[in-house]
């Protein structure tokens, strides 16, 4: 299944299915269906049918799905199976934080280096990974092949980040800066906003 046919809500929503699946006691579900999953996470059942249907034809009407098979499908639709190499500019907390978290790997995706301009912070480095100058982001990701960037500076440096990772051949961003960045329409950007989301939260349970 082209995962450019799968859209970004249904893409979404993947992990959290694949999470539930590698959960179940093994040898308990040899087949399971989008309805089981559906009550199981307290999902709307048609909502579930169509994203399976959207990375899978495996399906059989009142059998389900071979739970293997779905799991397998899962993992190629998320690219699970190849790990892409990702880097991050700004090595504060947040950045060391994402730069210490291996779970992005189960998706398909490894942070392999940070950058920062603060010398401070490269001669502390405590994390398990590179944190380097930001005069070497283009030599890094050319020599690496890098396409995907995640950026955890403020919002005052992030479209010079931007613009630095671009010309590095960096194709899609992960923005954490509280800021619109001005890319090219071939520049994917996933724009992260965690105050925002928490205010959302805040204003759910004000109610």
């Amino acid at each position: 299944m082209e995962r450019s046919n799968v859209t970004k809500a249904t893409l979404g929503r993947l992990p959290q299915y694949l999470q539930f699946l590698n959960g179940l006691p093994p040898g308990q579900y040899d087949h399971i269906s989008a309805t089981t999953i559906a009550k199981m996470l307290s999902l709307g059942e048609v909502q579930v049918r169509k994203d399976l249907a959207a990375i899978s034809r495996l399906g059989k009407p009142k059998v389900g799905y071979r739970t293997s098979e779905l799991i397998s499908d899962l993992e190629d639709a998320l690219g699970c199976k190849k790990l892409t190499p990702a880097i991050l500019v700004g090595a504060g907390k947040l950045g060391r934080a994402l730069l210490d978290y291996n779970g992005f790997e189960e998706y398909g995706v490894q942070i392999t280096a940070a950058f920062d301009c603060n010398e401070q912070v490269l001669r502390m480095n405590k994390t398990s990974k590179e944190i380097l100058p930001i005069s070497l982001l283009k030599k890094y990701c050319t020599e690496n092949g890098i396409r995907i960037g995640i950026i955890t500076v403020g919002s005052g440096s992030a479209q010079d980040v931007c613009d630095q990772m671009l010309e590095a051949g960096i194709t899609a961003i992960w923005n954490f800066a509280p800021c619109q960045l001005k890319v090219p329409d071939n520049v994917l950007v996933e724009q992260e906003n965690l105050a925002l989301s928490l205010a959302h939260l805040n204003s759910q349970i004000s109610k």
